[in-house]
């Protein structure tokens, strides 16, 4: 994978929402804290648009995209919120500048749809991470952890071992995101091909019986089979039916992968959690699972 190359003071970075609208007070702290970083944030033309409960109609959102992609002077381009909508202008956007110079594309969620399009198609390294409207309720370590490696910094990250765990080392290149945006991007040009890779999935407020839907459709999908590691992020607010499922997210994931042979870990800090830390999606990174921790390391 392509690096995009790393931002130094004054550079100037776009925020765009590529899905749900939000207004300038909203934005306003994550604005504050990005200049604090000695960045000169460059606001969407159609940022504050409003076509129901979106940004902005498609043809506005992929304006603001397709401007961030092919401006020379933008040095990153910042989603600042999730919602749905990214899928609706993937394939409007013509990624020919991007692809001659990479630039970092950052956000999570809804923003997966970009990061798995990018990663499968032009093997070019994103960033899962926090998003300028949730800087309010961040941990100073997610917020920090976007902006070290915006200015080139090296992640390592450790979480406790959970009993669900299935212990190993592996080595691979982390693709992955919102497991409820992998499944629906399932049999398009944005699908991931995930053999030789380390997968990372979270997900919010869906219902148990929905996860393994998901779960077992990337399974059939042959997404699961050959991965070299599975690494799951927060599984957070999950629903339940009158009659329960009777199994957790956590436990309908590791069922769905138990025959296979590679190291799966549970509860990695990033996802939809206030300490979402980032996420170099496409870089090489080395899993180890012990019984004691889990440790994941960006080459």
């Amino acid at each position: 994978m392509q690096k995009p190359s790393n931002l130094k003071q004054g550079d100037k970075v776009a925020l765009v929402s590529t899905a749900r609208k939000l207004t300038m007070e909203e934005l306003q702290l994550g604005v504050d804290k990005i200049k604090s970083w000695g960045l000169e944030p460059v606001l969407g033309k159609n940022l504050f648009a409003v076509d129901n409960q979106f940004a902005g109609t498609t043809e506005e959102r992929t304006a603001d995209f397709q401007e961030a992609l092919d401006n020379p002077e933008i040095k990153a381009i910042i989603c600042v919120r999730g919602g749905y909508g990214t899928v609706k202008i993937i394939d409007e956007l013509d990624f020919t500048h991007f692809i001659k110079e990479p630039k970092w594309i950052c956000g999570y969620s809804d923003v997966t749809v970009l990061h798995n399009h990018i990663n499968q198609n032009f093997g070019i390294e994103t960033l899962h991470s926090a998003m300028p409207l949730g800087f309010k309720d961040n941990t100073t370590e997610a917020i920090e952890s976007l902006k070290e490696t915006l200015f080139g910094e090296t992640l390592t990250y450790s979480c406790d071992a959970n009993e669900l765990n299935v212990l190993g080392e592996a080595e691979g290149e982390l693709v992955g995101g919102n497991l409820s945006i992998i499944y629906s991007l399932t049999g398009t040009k944005s699908q991931l091909n995930t053999k030789g890779k380390i997968l990372f999935i979270e997900d919010l407020d869906e219902y148990l019986y929905h996860v393994d839907r998901m779960m077992m459709n990337l399974d059939r999908a042959g997404l699961l089979a050959n991965l070299n590691g599975l690494v799951v992020g927060g599984m957070t607010d999950m629903n339940d039916n009158s009659v329960p499922y009777g199994k957790t997210a956590k436990e309908i994931i590791i069922d769905t992968v138990k025959r296979y042979n590679y190291p799966v870990c549970f509860d990695i800090p990033a996802g939809h959690l206030d300490d979402n830390r980032a996420l170099i999606m496409g870089r090489k990174v080395l899993l180890k699972v012990t019984g004691r921790e889990t440790e994941l390391e960006f080459s």
